[in-house]
């Protein structure tokens, strides 16, 4: 005997959003989607799924709303603004929050959603980027109880290939935060890498085959170093302002842990006067630029 499919509401249609809202359709899910932009919802109403007015109409027909949005202050105005999630949520309905946010104010938004409404919050930050959302191959760190996870899993594991629970809410970001500490750092320093080679006359192009099965080697290498030598940045994939974000996020929490992140935050300054160049929407592959010549 089948079991119905829970339905889902989902809101963020954006570079991460739109691929993961596909692989929903495709798994049969029943989909309500909202955006601020109600434009880029509709392939995916095309493909069958319903349109929302607002992030409260999101609730009125779904067992789980799904939130891809961009950074704390986008997720606190979607959940509790005027039309928001908190106005149209219910006992027994659970938020499963994709976004990166701030660990605090994460636990400080799941208890107020508690109280308002009753509804319940998973934090399930994502690392694999679009490529990963498209294949669903993501890495999904949870936060949350462990009730919650069991109902949320089948839908995470339809968009990604591991889910790992890392405590109660707030410990997905926590998670999150130490990915992208490693990925921004990461990709600060394969940029120094591929200048450093054209500088010294060394074809980059070589470098990750060079560099491939040794310590040195990772995925951000693999992807970014090909494209900084090639000077390959479009199309855009994921953003300057992203990793800025994040590593901001990091940073601030490790001060409020009593924490040092010496590295990171020079990290965060670095992708800051990358971002003041003009590159916030651009793809972090074009962090090469703050150590070419510029003769």
């Amino acid at each position: 005997m089948s079991t119905a499919l829970p339905s889902l509401g989902f809101a963020g249609i954006g570079l991460m959003g739109l691929p993961m809202c596909r692989r929903l359709l495709a798994a049969g899910y029943p989909l309500t989607v909202w955006n601020r932009s109600p434009d880029k919802c509709a392939e995916l109403v095309a493909a069958g799924a319903q349109l929302a007015g607002s992030p409260a109409e999101l609730c009125q027909a779904a067992d789980m709303v799904l939130l891809c949005l961009a950074d704390t202050a986008v997720v606190r105005e979607v959940v509790f603004g005027e039309q928001g999630i908190a106005r149209g949520g219910r006992s027994g309905q659970l938020l499963v929050d994709f976004s990166s946010l701030e660990p605090t104010a994460t636990r400080e938004m799941a208890a107020e959603l508690a109280a308002l409404c009753d509804m319940a919050w998973l934090d399930a930050p994502v690392s694999g980027g679009t490529p990963g959302a498209e294949a669903g191959t993501l890495a999904i760190m949870v936060g949350g109880e462990a009730s919650d996870l069991q109902r949320a899993r089948p839908v995470l594991q339809t968009l990604g290939q591991r889910v790992t629970h890392m405590g109660a809410v707030g410990a997905g970001q926590v998670t999150k935060a130490c990915n992208q500490m490693i990925v921004a750092c990461n990709a600060l320093v394969i940029a120094e890498v591929v200048a450093l080679a054209e500088q010294s006359g060394v074809d980059a192009r070589l470098i990750a085959e060079a560099l491939a099965g040794g310590f040195a080697d990772s995925k951000p290498l693999q992807i970014l170093a090909p494209q900084m030598a090639e000077s390959r940045f479009e199309p855009v994939k994921w953003h300057v302002r992203t990793l800025l974000k994040d590593l901001d996020t990091a940073v601030k929490f490790s001060r409020e842990q009593g924490s040092a992140t010496p590295l990171s935050g020079l990290a965060a300054q670095l992708m800051r006067l990358h971002g003041s160049q003009g590159y916030l929407q651009k793809d972090p592959a074009t962090l090469v630029a703050l150590y070419r010549s510029k003769d």
